[in-house]
């Protein structure tokens, strides 16, 4: 049941972070606002998350997983209720940002939970299962909306509203599973035994391989990000439908699901950043594919962008905790910076896109922006293999 609540947190998270990208032309139209201005619509949220991760890790410390993460979801649920009363730019794009500030108490609420309470392979299995939980979340969206949801609901406004009460429902839904006896009494002990030591930041950013890794991050939030939101609309310009390019634009998170639960296995030290490697290939190769219009093509642009989309972050994550001087005592540390770096790519992608179609009239300069920089990426794996294999600090962060 733990799991399941957990799942289900992160599901409506994935859920409503997805909402608008299916939706992009009606709500341009309903709210007389540019690419340009859509694009910085999308990217909001992840602005308000870079500022509120630290926030919400220590709300989540204080309070416990049972009040925050309640409390992150029922942020959500707002943000999906105030882009349903949206009616111009600045009303939408308050509502996306609220999103940024339960986001992170979800994200960083899931993976403590899982680590309490599942151990092993176990862990390993759990963690796999709740990552797909985002990722079911996104493929409801992108399937469902034109072809279902819409012509049943009657406006976009109201399926907002719907998706608001998906997220109450399931806020309530965790609530009930982590008021047990059980949860509470283990969270109470880990509260009672949390480590007060300072972490020390500054010492792993002096380090060359760690610095590498946060501008890598950056760069696979930019592509990642910025194709997650603008996809569909890059489909419609090579003459698809709304409903077809909603379901054309869920195969990478179909694909994102089978390679999450199992690319990162295969990364092991020994071949790690071959694979890295391969995944920055992968995401370039990609959106070169996806400025065609021939449907053998863009099928396998979408493949491969969903290979890297769904392995890069966790198989880069995985290259970071593992460098010397880092290891399990700096792990938190080290992923805590590693998202607060990356979601500045999150928010410069979607901006990017709208402003490089506007600018254009298409999206062949964004894709081919998107290329560079999932070429940079491989590069600076290279790079990287070299900086991780020379001991950067002889002892242990002080």
């Amino acid at each position: 049941m733990i799991l399941f609540g957990v799942w289900s947190c992160y599901a409506a998270f994935g859920l409503t972070a997805t909402s608008l990208a299916p939706l992009v032309p009606l709500i341009e139209a309903d709210l007389s606002i540019s690419h340009t201005a859509m694009g910085s619509i999308m990217g909001a949220w992840q602005l308000t998350y870079i500022a509120f991760a630290i926030p919400g890790g220590i709300l989540l410390d204080k309070i416990g997983s049972r009040f925050a993460l309640t409390t992150g979801v029922l942020i959500i649920a707002c943000s999906a209720l105030l882009r349903g009363f949206s009616d111009d730019y600045f009303s939408m794009l308050f509502a996306v940002m609220l999103f940024g500030v339960g986001g992170p108490i979800v994200s960083a609420g899931a993976p403590k939970i899982i680590t309490r309470w599942f151990q092993g392979s176990d862990r390993g299995l759990a963690m796999g299962i709740y990552m797909t939980g985002p990722a079911i979340g996104g493929v409801i969206s992108l399937t469902l909306t034109h072809s279902v949801l819409l012509p049943w609901l009657g406006s976009w406004q109201n399926l907002m509203f719907l998706n608001a009460g998906i997220a109450l429902l399931i806020a309530l839904l965790w609530f009930v599973i982590a008021s047990r006896p059980s949860m509470r009494s283990a969270e109470a002990l880990t509260r009672s035994t949390q480590d007060k030591q300072p972490l020390l930041i500054g010492a792993l950013l002096k380090q060359p391989a760690v610095q590498l890794v946060l501008m890598m991050s950056v760069g696979v939030f930019m592509v990642n990000h910025g194709l997650n939101n603008w996809l569909p609309s890059i489909l419609q310009t090579s003459g698809m439908t709304l409903i077809e390019a909603g379901y054309w634009a869920a195969i990478p998170t179909v694909i994102g699901i089978l390679g999450s639960l199992t690319i990162p296995r295969l990364a092991t030290p020994g071949r790690r950043f071959e694979i890295l490697l391969g995944l920055g290939l992968a995401a370039a190769i990609a959106t070169i594919l996806l400025q065609f219009t021939h449907p053998m093509l863009q099928t396998s642009g979408l493949i491969l962008q969903g290979l890297a989309r769904s392995s890069l972050m966790t198989v880069l994550i995985l290259t970071l905790v593992e460098l010397p001087g880092i290891g399990d005592k700096y792990a938190g540390m080290a992923s805590g910076l590693f998202f607060s770096a990356a979601e500045v790519g999150g928010v410069m992608g979607p901006i990017a896109l709208g402003l490089l179609y506007d600018l254009s009239g298409n999206f062949s300069f964004a894709l081919t922006l998107l290329t560079g920089i999932s070429v940079g990426l491989a590069l600076a794996t290279l790079r990287l293999k070299r900086l991780a294999q020379v001991r950067l600090i002889k002892n242990d962060p002080p």
